[in-house]
């Protein structure tokens, strides 16, 4: 497994892309995962780092858009795998909700396949709603199109009450999670070794499930450099 971080956990540094790469260059991750489509300046940042494209986030409203300027940035960027982060929690409180929710993200992954990129969706904790004979999560990953894989946030699903290894064990098609930690009382998202999340067992679920990459994320680091290091540091010895 290559390991990496979202840039998302590293927004409130003042730097530009090429020196935010430059520092994430400097420890021992094989790449970022952006938050958003790669600008024009990720190319050449990416290579100047030594770093390798892990995933893009984009907006799944960006993709129904605009789904060739998507695809054209992330081939320029070497990225081959487009991340929708987000759907409304709307989208998952009926069966029907998540039927369509996995008929919008279906659509979008047939239309990057036909450009040669993947598409995978990452999970909070609303996606774990209890429709009554399964979790509106359940019933997504039943009916997602072949097109469309899941990037598993281990500490959003930990905090929704789900056993992340039990998930990496029967998903198909996980080729990249988020190793986040959290306190699943608060759902509070903190440092990797500091919360319930056990680590250990996570790392090695992944690396049995045949998962591509592991992806620090920390959602409100208190200083992001630190947290920068600490999470690589953490993903290294797990190595």
């Amino acid at each position: 497994m290559r390991t990496a971080i979202q840039l998302y956990t590293l927004r409130h540094v003042e730097a530009s892309t090429p020196e935010l790469l430059a520092r994430v260059g400097n420890t021992a991750l094989d790449g970022v995962e952006f938050a958003g489509a790669p600008g024009d300046d990720a190319p050449a940042a990416l290579d100047d780092a030594g770093l390798s494209a892990a995933a893009a986030h984009v907006g799944i409203e960006e993709l129904e858009e605009d789904v060739q300027s998507v695809a054209a940035a992330c081939d320029a960027a070497g990225c081959n795998t487009v991340v929708v982060p987000y759907v409304d929690p709307s989208g998952f409180e009926s069966a029907a909700a998540v039927e369509e929710t996995a008929h919008r993200l279906t659509a979008v992954g047939d239309a990057l396949a036909d450009r040669g990129l993947r598409l995978a969706y990452h999970n909070h904790d609303h996606e774990f709603t209890d429709l009554g004979d399964r979790t509106a999560f359940d019933l997504l990953v039943e009916t997602l199109g072949d097109a469309v894989a899941i990037e598993l946030d281990l500490g959003w699903a930990l905090a929704a009450g789900a056993d992340p290894v039990a998930l990496l064990s029967r998903i198909e098609s996980v080729p990249l999670v988020h190793l986040k930690d959290v306190d699943a009382d608060s759902r509070t998202p903190v440092e990797l070794g500091e919360g319930d999340l056990d680590v250990g067992a996570c790392v090695e679920a992944a690396r049995d499930a045949g998962v591509e990459w592991l992806v620090y994320e920390h959602d409100d680091p208190a200083d992001p450099l630190s947290s920068l290091a600490h999470g690589a540091a953490a993903l290294d010895e797990r190595q």
